[in-house]
């Protein structure tokens, strides 16, 4: 089910229970009534088709088409909901799993593994730290000087800078999955064992929470940040006087192919695939499928046979660059 602004507020956290977090993120408060999503959005002063881009994207409705809810996503709207989770997971959830874990477990000189397993905590929630930290000194300041205006280096891009951080995910996940493991099989059996369940309990919810925030992050504000830095780089270029030179290189593109299309199409006839073709750029698979739609729009060539022959007549690769 796909929620509209016409949804009754109350609904959606009766549908979804993870909700109640999305919902306080934004800054809408409780006591909201039978207000549609759209009141309720409007009286807390909130974007309301990204309210709805991000419940969607979460509860599943928008999978497999993150692609088509971008055009109606506000990326400041979206940012300060990511910063205000960072805060959420820092300054809060993090904090009150640690102080539950300690009333639950034996923090006695005597025992080793409690300890060891605190350590661990200790550790895996700086992790976190440093992971959120990063986003809001590099990824977020970057996004922030693009809604200013600011036209990225050619060497800098949103790409760039996320694709080492992505595999950061996959750390965070580990280390969650090392921790809880740790616990439920190592820890002694004369523990406060309800206490214990309890608290692995909130690391299971806030291990779920985690996953739904950074595949927010790898999808819908990824592909909206890329979208507007284009936008960026395309208004600079319309608003910059062309010298000859430019105008002779404009010129010679074939059939108006831009210079990422062009490498685009020198890779997809190099034999790369969609998904090596996004690593090589530093931009998402998604962007790279869209590239693809526009040079089969510009050209009129849609297989990969073809696109090898229009590479080579048009000069934008040698023979000896193409797979066979």
């Amino acid at each position: 089910m796909q929620f509209t602004e016409n949804a009754k507020m109350s609904d959606i956290i009766h549908d979804d229970y993870r909700l109640l977090q999305v919902i306080s993120r934004f800054g809408i408060s409780l006591g909201f009534g039978n207000q549609s999503v759209q009141t309720a959005c409007e009286a807390a002063g909130v974007h309301t088709p990204t309210f709805l881009a991000v419940v969607n994207s979460i509860i599943g409705a928008g999978h497999g088409n993150v692609e088509a809810l971008v055009p109606q996503v506000s990326v400041a709207e979206l940012m300060r909901y990511l910063q205000r989770s960072h805060s959420y997971f820092v300054d809060f959830r993090l904090p009150a799993i640690r102080r539950k874990l300690i009333e639950a477990i034996d923090c006695s000189a005597k025992n080793q593994i409690a300890f060891l397993i605190l350590k661990f905590y200790d550790e895996y929630a700086a992790e976190v730290e440093r992971h959120m930290d990063y986003e809001n000194q590099h990824i977020h300041t970057y996004v922030q000087g693009l809604l200013d205006g600011k036209v990225p280096g050619a060497d800098d891009s949103y790409g760039k800078l996320a694709h080492q951080h992505h595999d950061n995910h996959s750390s965070l996940y580990k280390s969650s999955d090392e921790l809880k493991s740790i616990i439920v099989k190592y820890y002694p059996s004369d523990s406060d064992t309800q206490r214990l369940a309890d608290t692995l309990m909130d690391i299971y919810i806030m291990e779920e929470d985690l996953f739904s925030h950074c595949q927010l992050e790898d999808t819908l504000f990824a592909l909206a940040v890329e979208r507007m830095e284009q936008d960026v780089r395309d208004s600079n270029a319309d608003a910059s006087p062309a010298s000859s030179a430019d105008d002779e290189a404009a010129a010679a593109m074939p059939d108006g192919l831009s210079e990422r299309e062009k490498e685009v199409v020198r890779l997809v006839v190099s034999g790369l695939s969609n998904k090596e073709i996004a690593e090589r750029m530093f931009i998402s698979t998604n962007t790279v499928m869209t590239h693809r739609r526009n040079i089969a729009r510009k050209t009129q060539v849609r297989s990969s046979a073809a696109l090898t022959i229009y590479a080579i007549v048009n000069g934008l690769v040698n023979l000896d660059e193409v797979k066979v």
